[in-house]
């Protein structure tokens, strides 16, 4: 129970930290912590810091309704509930990436071949020239897209990620040493779906076993000790590594993955894409979605030290 308590509370408090991160740096919200004193984040009311602090409080009351209603949900169970929440997750930002990433390379390639103010028109074609047009009213839908298709979707697409990263290197090196021609975006659209896949993966790779383990003792452990050894881990390395990430990346207006999403900040090359800023998002995305699985990962660490049934071989990866 106290397990349960601990992990769906874990859960509620990112949801709040987040959407809180939204408030108070999108909406001008004054910041929860504004309610006990400190600087307020933007010039609302700071009555609305009450608000926020709701949030936590709403977001913990109802994790807690939950495990008491179901006293009797098995550890493996809530473990797989987290994991296939969290699988739609990153399911949504794989087709997010794909989208936004062929999406602004089509706008890029013909911005730069002068094709834009002709299918577009002058204003619009101006507007697409400009990160702060080109973020809220192309990309943003193309997320929101992105999600409704992950909905209706069971695959989470790393393989196809992955050939794609390899596609536009090869449309580089065939461009370069063949026609001659490289333009910025190629290169930008390369790193941009290689940081995804890096950093989206992680949490799956988790979850597959497939991370590197320094296996000096682990193997020779029982089942019971390695389940000890992996609920330690998931809270004073795992969750503390993850929280490290977003409390120093979203603490302040100013900090590594909120600055430039709130400028929507572009790399310098004129005509590159306009997706710099979604990569400094991507840290939250991978902070986030590894705190999840470590979620996941320590209830069903706990279930290995409880002995109970559905275990699996920590040795092996998982097939699921």
């Amino acid at each position: 129970m106290l397990i349960r308590l601990f992990s769906w509370m874990m859960l509620a408090v990112l949801a709040a930290f987040l959407v809180n991160n939204y408030l108070n740096f999108w909406q001008g919200f004054p910041g929860a912590g504004a309610a006990f004193g400190a600087q307020a984040h933007g010039g609302a009311s700071p009555a609305l810091a009450w608000l926020q602090v709701g949030l936590y409080v709403l977001g913990i009351a109802l994790a807690a309704l939950y495990v008491m209603r179901s006293k009797d949900t098995p550890l493996r169970a809530d473990s797989k509930r987290i994991t296939d929440m969290n699988t739609f997750i990153i399911r949504a930002a794989f087709w997010a990436v794909v989208i936004v990433g062929l999406a602004d390379m089509t706008i890029a390639f013909l911005r730069v071949e002068g094709l834009l103010e002709h299918y577009f028109g002058h204003q619009l074609a101006s507007d697409l020239g400009r990160s702060q047009f080109r973020g809220p009213y192309v990309h943003m839908p193309l997320i929101a897209v992105s999600i409704v298709i992950a909905a209706f979707t069971r695959t989470l697409g790393f393989p196809w990620l992955a050939l794609l990263v390899v596609v536009a290197e090869l449309l580089i090196v065939v461009g370069r040493f063949i026609f001659s021609y490289e333009q910025a975006f190629m290169a930008d659209l390369v790193r941009f779906w290689y940081a995804a896949l890096f950093l989206f993966a992680s949490a799956y790779t988790l979850l597959e076993e497939g991370h590197v383990r320094v296996d000096v003792f682990y193997s020779g452990f029982s089942s019971k000790l390695k389940g000890y050894v992996n609920a330690l881990g998931s809270i004073f390395l795992g969750m503390t590594f993850c929280w490290t990430i977003l409390i120093i990346g979203m603490a302040g207006r100013n900090n590594i993955i909120n600055s430039p999403l709130l400028s929507y900040e572009v790399t310098q090359s004129g005509f590159g894409l306009f997706v710099k800023y979604l990569m400094a998002g991507f840290l939250a995305v991978f902070a986030a979605t590894m705190l999840i699985q470590f979620v996941s990962y320590l209830l069903d660490a706990v279930a290995d030290i409880r002995e109970e049934p559905g275990g699996r071989d920590h040795e092996a990866p998982h097939i699921s």
